[in-house]
């Protein structure tokens, strides 16, 4: 997460939407890096309103407008899928060698995830808090260019970005059958997704 107090923006690092690079790019001129523990670095709505909210409201009332980046709901799963391809995670419960894309989504929409598969949700990551707090600027992964033009004329910086944190690169088939499975099971990822203007 980055923070631009005197813009009174927070920069939200929903995992595997390019978040990485943007750190790298704007941690000289954020106020506030948060790069680890990982649960912080990756802080949902849910926990800035819990924890971030209530320090800057102690501290000036500062109300954050919150930015996110949201990936196409099966592309944000091949990234996931390929990442846990690495070798480093060979032979681990995490690790997604050996399995087809297919079987990685049909084991992410049951209801009890194999830690392979147990990755999250943008949907979730992104949902309003009961507070009211919410996301105020909503960006598509794949219209970078637009949010590089938000961050640009916001905090007054030239955005030159950097490839961090890739997974590797592969041919992904997903069949129209899971994906319709997955479009059915976890609609709120798609509805969200659509409704970016």
């Amino acid at each position: 997460m980055l923070v631009f107090h005197k813009e009174r923006l927070a920069f939200l690092a929903v995992p595997k939407t390019g978040t990485t690079a943007y750190h790298s790019a704007l941690a000289r001129r954020a106020d506030m890096v948060v790069s680890h523990p990982s649960g912080l670095k990756h802080a949902s709505v849910y926990r800035y309103s819990r924890f971030f909210r209530p320090m800057f409201n102690k501290v000036g009332g500062a109300e954050m407008e919150l930015l996110a980046v949201m990936r196409e709901p099966v592309s944000w799963l091949g990234s996931w899928y390929r990442y846990r391809q690495r070798d480093d995670l060979r032979d681990t419960e995490r690790s997604t060698q050996g399995m087809s894309f297919d079987d990685f989504v049909l084991a992410y929409v049951k209801g009890s995830r194999p830690a392979f598969a147990d990755v999250g949700s943008q949907a979730s990551f992104l949902k309003t808090h009961p507070s009211g707090t919410a996301i105020t600027h909503l960006f598509r992964y794949e219209e970078l260019p637009r949010l590089n033009r938000f961050l640009e004329e916001r905090i007054g910086v030239e955005i030159i970005l950097k490839r961090k944190n890739v997974s590797p690169e592969m041919d992904l088939f997903l069949s129209p059958e899971v994906e319709r499975i997955y479009r059915k099971k976890c609609s709120d990822e798609f509805r969200l997704y659509e409704g970016i203007a």
